[in-house]
């Protein structure tokens, strides 16, 4: 995300959405093995429909041994969408079309599951509002756009404690933060 708290980076999203590819210049081997050393570690992957199409369209077609595809692709993944009929678009796909919170609350509980999401910023108001996140790991990126879906909604107040903090070469800093919890 942004120092604003930007995490949107399509151009096409709909909504006059400007600067897509922002974070493509800080891109780096560096920031790629951090996010590597992140998808080693078994999780399951929850995402709104559209980032869920986008990620779909990108690692599905991937030929095994992509390193990338191949952990994007055996991923247990659940969209949350009430306008898809089938999940099966990519592979390893679940569909969650309604009682949102509930059926999270229902995933978390499971022995040993860890849950990722990434970009779904409606997805993630939902579940930042409802304490279902257990922790936010960020790549901050220095740059400031003034505008675009944020990972915060707004009127929201979260206490969080700073677990790790890593900076990077081209100023990206990794900040991972337990959710202690919310005020309303």
């Amino acid at each position: 995300m942004t120092l604003d708290g930007v995490i949107q980076n399509e151009e096409n999203d709909g909504d006059g959405f400007k600067y897509g590819g922002w974070f493509f210049p800080y891109a780096d081997e560096v920031t790629g093995a951090v996010v590597q050393e992140r998808l080693a570690k078994p999780v399951d992957l929850l995402l709104g429909r559209k980032t869920w199409q986008g990620h779909g369209a990108a690692f599905d077609p991937m030929p095994k041994g992509d390193p990338f595809g191949d952990v994007m692709n055996a991923m247990q993944k659940y969209v949350v969408s009430t306008t898809l009929t089938t999940a099966a678009a990519w592979r390893n796909s679940n569909l969650i079309t309604r009682n949102v919170v509930a059926e999270v609350r229902a995933l978390k509980a499971q022995a040993g599951k860890n849950i990722g999401i990434d970009g779904s910023s409606v997805l993630v108001h939902t579940l930042a509002q409802n304490d279902l996140v257990d922790e936010y790991s960020l790549l901050v990126f220095p740059l400031v756009l003034g505008g675009g879906k944020k990972l915060f909604p707004d009127a929201l107040r979260l206490n969080l404690r700073l677990i790790e903090s890593r900076q990077f070469p081209t100023g990206v800093v990794l900040m991972r933060y337990a959710a202690l919890s919310s005020d309303r």
